[in-house]
């Protein structure tokens, strides 16, 4: 057994288990429905302290996506964060558990010197994760414990393990997408999985819900209002297809769309929930 596996935590709810990895930024690294595994998970990437996990359900703070030359200015303030913020890579701590409670567990994060040094707001942040069948719900809660305004964005980053790619798809009655390829924005006239990258961040989708269909099942996603931006990713050659719900695109740090301003001693709650159905 790997370190990281000792240190997860599991929750049960009938026919649904969850597998929480704290130490690696309270990442789920796995989410079976009658043994059936909905997540893609790279093993050596979860095991190795080194690097990013590149499978599970990532989670995106304080900011989503990429910034500008890993840099930012809003109101006054600047620093460096790398893409996809720093609660992806910290550890969170386990904050309540009984012994008798197994589908619901809550972790916290802290502000430190690290995030200070990135991110010059105090702040407490905590995630609760809870299943019933075939669901797994996330609850974002944070606040801000600063003396001033504090902005940030959360996403979510699920990868879903898919086989037939050719049989998956995305409904949406977007129209526009940036490509995050090409750096540009682009008609959108829906989704092909077997033709190479696919990295399309929907304009306007209009919806805090999405499904991805597969051969065997759909899955959805039911979110808190403000996530308002969806990205799709998926590489070829890998069994993934990620839908990714953000409250902001990238680089929201620096243009300040769709940010979500704190005012100090607030607090924001958010979740978002997943379920599978056959």
């Amino acid at each position: 057994m790997t370190s990281t596996a000792a240190a997860s935590i599991e929750l049960r709810h009938t026919d649904t288990v969850v597998t929480i990895a704290p130490q690696r930024g309270a990442i789920v690294t796995s989410m079976r429905i009658l043994d059936r595994e909905l997540l893609y998970m790279d093993e050596a990437t979860l095991n190795d302290p080194s690097k990013n996990v590149r499978g599970g359900i990532p989670v995106l703070f304080p900011t989503p996506g990429k910034l500008d030359d890993d840099r930012w200015h809003f109101i006054g303030r600047g620093g460096e964060l790398k893409q996809h913020g720093f609660a992806r890579t910290l550890p969170w701590q386990i904050a309540d558990r009984s012994a008798a409670e197994t589908d619901r567990v809550r972790l916290t994060l802290e502000s430190s010197p690290t995030t200070l040094d990135a991110y010059p707001w105090q702040f407490s942040a905590s995630l609760t994760y809870s299943v019933r069948p075939s669901t797994l719900r996330i609850e974002f809660d944070v606040t801000n414990r600063d003396m001033t305004p504090m902005p940030f964005a959360l996403g979510f980053h699920p990868y879903f393990h898919v086989d037939d790619k050719a049989r998956a798809t995305i409904a949406t009655p977007a129209t526009r997408a940036f490509d995050n390829l090409a750096k540009t924005v682009v008609p959108f006239n829906g989704f092909d999985f077997t033709r190479g990258e696919v990295d399309l961040h929907l304009l306007d989708h209009g919806s805090a819900c999405a499904a991805l269909a597969l051969a065997d099942r759909t899955i959805a996603i039911d979110c808190a209002p403000q996530f308002s931006r969806w990205v799709v990713w998926s590489l070829p050659g890998k069994p993934f297809i990620c839908l990714e719900p953000w409250t902001a695109p990238g680089n929201a740090l620096n243009s300040g769309e769709h940010l979500i301003l704190l005012a100090p001693g607030r607090s924001q709650q958010l979740f978002v929930e997943i379920a599978a159905h056959a």
